[in-house]
């Protein structure tokens, strides 16, 4: 266990961030008190040191605090996710154009899968999920694609509960996953990895297929079409 070196105003900051963070709307000095069980004198320091180095916005009117895209760009600048998302960009718009679909780009992170890309349909329709949204690893076909191709969960996972890793196994033998999304009708998810060259998965590319009347080009046409772009990723990656 780590020694505890505790640093009150670090703790101050980091729980007005994170409350802030899952608010949906801004919040006065008093309200975040109460939420971090502090009094505003206590936090009031760490809230102006806050503001002046851009991480939260002050409503000139209200006074209310809200989250600025600070954190967001001090993420966007890790060497890796950034040459992930430049390599990714240009082949993922490409396949917005050609197939009238939206795309994302997810990651591994937290136990979840993080979305760090998005590129939406170029026509009036289209379905979208937003960069930085958080969703379950277990319930998302992108979060299945991710596992099944992370040599780092399988195999531990299955020895320790004595399962077996047959849907593991089918997405690594069709190197890719197409299904129904359980939570949004019409929609398939059509998701393939992007792979290293130990074929694990660096992050998955998904497609939200709408079938509409919209969806001018057909599912297995933006089947082939996603895994030409998962496979240019890869390509402009260097690997």
């Amino acid at each position: 266990m780590p020694p505890d070196y505790a640093v009150p105003a670090l703790d101050k900051a980091l729980d007005i961030l994170e409350t802030l963070a899952d608010r949906p709307h801004a919040l006065s000095q008093l309200e975040i008190a109460q939420a971090v069980d502090r009094s505003p004198s206590q936090i009031f320091r760490v809230l102006t040191t806050l503001e002046r180095r851009g991480y939260l916005h002050r409503d000139p009117q209200s006074g209310a605090y809200s989250l600025s895209l600070r954190l967001f760009d001090l993420s966007h600048r890790q060497e890796p996710l950034r040459s992930l998302t430049d390599a990714a960009l240009g082949p993922m718009r490409e396949l917005a154009n050609a197939t009238g679909q939206s795309c994302n780009l997810s990651v591994l992170e937290s136990g979840g899968v993080r979305v760090v890309a998005q590129v939406e349909s170029p026509g009036d329709f289209g379905y979208r999920v937003r960069v930085g949204a958080l969703f379950p690893l277990e319930t998302t076909a992108t979060g299945a694609v991710l596992a099944a191709f992370d040599a780092t969960r399988a195999a531990p996972q299955e020895a320790a509960e004595g399962e077996s890793d047959a849907p593991g196994r089918a997405i690594r033998d069709d190197g890719f996953l197409e299904r129904p999304d359980p939570l949004q009708p019409s929609i398939t998810d059509v998701v393939f990895p992007v792979l290293n060259r130990e074929r694990a998965a660096l992050a998955a590319l998904t497609v939200p297929y709408v079938a509409t009347s919209f969806s001018a080009v057909p599912a297995a046409r933006v089947r082939e079409l996603a895994g030409t772009a998962a496979a240019r990723i890869t390509e402009a990656l260097g690997l």
